[in-house]
């Protein structure tokens, strides 16, 4: 014990004191850091400058109700898109901790305790975000500049004077780095369930048995999951009343949400089981189905951010069509051009959002290949008793697309379902043609051309998500991956 003792310090001593940034994941998170920050930067800019628009106007200048909305709307969008980046990078730092546990457990027995693991996390977590805010806000600073340009030429009431050092872009770069320290610290929660025996053990991820007995956090998730639905409903009974009743559902609609992503490994394992028996019962299916099963806390981190990215777009199509049909309903026959100012509004809004669905698309690519290589020994097993590289490569793309299909249909289900509550809650109490009642119940509306858009880029996701896996699980030959530790 001394001698190993005597030797770890030197060892980290000459080691570079950032040499963990080359960690397979850490990359990743870097890039969804600066994601969240260039779009929080970008977005207070261009908030900045559409007020600057408006104010030189001369027939809307004096009018500060559009520029508010706008602003209203950056600020929901930025946190939006931080909120996202920070279950991301829980579920990243969460699968990089599932594949250290035998170096963790190392350190425990030589003498290290827990909390000052978890500690390490934590910094990590925190120079990660740094990192990512500092690049999100140059990538924000220069699309503004090449943004404030294309306007100047396009636009005939470009504000003279703007300038791009506005305050409140410190906002989303402080926001970024410190849910991304935060993210890193829920996600290394299991350093502190780590023990010096498991230095001896191979296990990376909870099985099945052990994730149905913590049942402490799975309280918390029904607690946050009812207490939503409960706002959900008191949302749209007072938009019956007033429109503030969005900002009740918005409230609620956070909270159940972060209750389905902390008990994922509660209500994705179900889905994943029923969309398993669509892929046929050849050995690679069933393979590629048991394994999202047989571990559903891995399953369920990747699954989650596309359920976000998912819902997120699909909520705001659902709630914007079921706007324009309201209105297209109250104008009676009007012609398309009409609605002309509304489609481009909505086109802007899905563009925005959608940059949450990148952030989450990051994600699941980071989760994927972060898996296959914590899963070398299974892999080099399997290849042992007989799998072709073929057959190999076939079981981890049918694994993605077990996920990523699994994930869309219930970010579909769970988008249209908030998309609608949004519409009730802020159209419901909106007078109506031709007494100006309110218009009480409105009918969701699914923009099918959206919803088609949704599963194609699915698709294309998860040949993107599987292409660095599947080559990296045929990279190694079987005696060399069961060798590994």
């Amino acid at each position: 014990m001394t001698a190993v003792a005597t030797v770890v310090p030197e060892t980290r001593a000459t080691a570079p004191r950032l040499a963990w940034l080359r960690d397979r994941g850490m990359g990743a998170s870097i890039l969804v850091a600066a994601l969240s920050a260039a779009f929080g930067v970008l977005l207070v800019e261009v908030t900045a400058y559409i007020g600057a628009v408006l104010q030189a106007d001369p027939f809307i200048g004096d009018s500060e109700t559009l520029a508010f909305v706008v602003a209203l709307l950056s600020v929901l969008l930025t946190a939006v898109a931080m909120y996202v980046a920070a279950i991301v990078t829980a579920n990243t730092f969460s699968t990089i901790i599932a594949g250290r546990t035998r170096q963790i457990a190392l350190m425990r027995l030589i003498g290290a305790t827990a909390r000052s693991q978890r500690a390490e996390v934590g910094r990590q977590g925190l120079i990660v975000g740094i990192i990512g805010a500092g690049l999100g806000l140059l990538a924000g600073l220069l699309v503004t500049v090449a943004g404030v340009q294309i306007g100047a030429m396009l636009l005939d009431n470009d504000p003279s004077g703007f300038s791009l050092a506005q305050p409140f872009i410190a906002l989303p770069v402080i926001g970024v780095a410190l849910t991304t320290w935060a993210a890193a610290w829920a996600g290394s929660r299991r350093v502190l369930t780590v023990t010096p025996l498991q230095a001896l053990g191979g296990s990376v991820e909870r099985a099945h048995d052990e994730v149905s007995g913590r049942q402490g956090r799975h309280i918390g998730a029904w607690v946050l999951l009812i207490a939503g639905a409960a706002l959900l409903a008191a949302g749209v009974v007072i938009g019956l009343i007033t429109p503030l009743g969005v900002v009740v559902a918005f409230l609620g609609g956070l909270l159940s949400f972060t209750g389905l992503a902390l008990g994922s490994v509660l209500f994705m394992p179900p889905v994943l089981r029923l969309v398993g028996k669509m892929f046929g019962s050849s050995a690679t299916a069933r393979l590629a189905a048991e394994n999202a099963l047989r571990y559903p806390e891995r399953s369920s981190r990747m699954a989650i951010g596309v359920v976000m990215g998912v819902t997120l777009v699909t909520m705001f199509a659902v709630a914007l069509e079921s706007a324009k049909r309201l209105m297209m309903n109250q104008s009676g026959d009007v012609p398309d051009e009409f609605f002309a100012p509304f489609d481009a509004f909505a086109a802007i809004m899905m563009v925005l959002v959608a940059v949450s669905a990148v952030i989450a698309a990051v994600g699941l690519v980071n989760l994927l290949t972060i898996g296959v290589v914590q899963r070398r020994r299974e892999l080099g097993l399997l290849r042992s008793i007989g799998l072709s590289n073929r057959q190999v490569r076939r079981m981890v793309l049918l694994e993605a697309t077990h996920i990523t299909v699994a994930a869309t249909l219930t970010g579909l289900v769970l988008g249209v379902a908030y998309g609608w509550i949004a519409a009730q809650s802020l159209l419901g109490s909106v007078p109506t043609l031709p007494d100006f009642t309110p218009a009480g119940l409105v009918a969701p509306q699914i923009p099918w051309l959206p919803v088609a858009i949704i599963v194609a880029a699915t698709a294309v996701l998860t040949l993107v998500a599987a292409a660095t896996p599947t080559r990296l699980a045929t990279r190694v030959a079987p005696v060399e991956a069961l060798a590994a530790d």
